[in-house]
């Protein structure tokens, strides 16, 4: 994120926001897509030029693509970005707070588990300044969900790790739309604020479970002494859940008017 930010937690964030592209094509290969159900919603109203903010490897923006929209992608770490562009999405490398539009408009803008990273009080100014009307904001975030013998399990993996569980295996992941939601509202910038969610499910084998979360920021952060251990023990875990993980996926999509 722009380092002139006001807000201590996206500025203290921005090493985290930045450190997917160390891992980007294993970023790009293992981390889940999205429903079709959602894919569905978001082409509902038929937008035409749509703006993916903080639009990682392109894995929403080629779903849009596939569907016969426009999309352009704003990214801050070039290293994901190249990614997207192999994928064919064009991707301009800025943070989204003081990327230059040049007077470009959209008909839908997107941020697909990315707009936590935004600054909460520039970012809705800035989506509201770049979206034609009628227009439409859609921001939306898988959270997953376990039985509670896995969750026992990861906990006792991540017992003496700076980073807990809760990293990996979601409980909810409610607040953060909550907070989210009331900065839309707040801004005066949007009306016909709106939730919905979806529900899906994968399984991960061992290996595939260890690729994912070593993508995770903060694992992404932690030194490799600290990290290879830490993967160890959720190995083991996963051994003693029989070889493979199971997840249940809640998809929540927030959209917004702007007035």
């Amino acid at each position: 994120m722009d380092s002139s930010s006001t807000n201590p937690r996206q500025a203290g964030n921005r090493g985290r926001a930045e450190s997917f592209g160390a891992s980007a094509l294993d970023y790009d290969r293992i981390r889940p897509s999205y429903p079709s159900a959602l894919i569905d919603e978001l082409m509902s109203t038929a937008p035409g030029q749509v703006l993916d903010v903080g639009c990682g490897t392109g894995k929403a923006a080629r779903l849009l693509i596939e569907r016969g929209a426009e999309v352009l992608g704003v990214e801050v770490d070039d290293r994901m970005a190249e990614v997207a562009r192999g994928h064919g999405v064009p991707v301009e490398t800025a943070a989204f707070e003081t990327w230059d539009a040049q007077g470009r408009q959209f008909d839908l803008l997107i941020a697909a588990q990315a707009w936590h990273w935004v600054d909460p009080v520039a970012g809705p100014v800035k989506a509201a300044q770049v979206l034609r009307r009628p227009g439409r904001l859609a921001l939306f975030w898988s959270f997953n969900q376990f039985e509670p013998a896995t969750i026992a399990a990861f906990d006792a993996a991540y017992a003496g790790s700076r980073i807990a569980a809760d990293s990996v295996v979601r409980r909810g992941g409610q607040l953060t739309l909550v907070d989210h939601r009331r900065a839309l509202a707040d801004s005066g910038l949007f009306g016909s604020i709106e939730q919905r969610h979806y529900e899906w499910r994968l399984t991960y084998s061992r290996q595939q479970w260890l690729d994912l979360i070593a993508t995770h920021s903060d694992h992404l952060t932690l030194p490799p002494a600290e990290l290879g251990p830490l993967l160890e023990r959720v190995g083991q875990a996963i051994d003693g859940l029989g070889g493979e993980v199971q997840a249940r996926y809640r998809t929540e999509l927030l959209s917004a008017i702007p007035v």
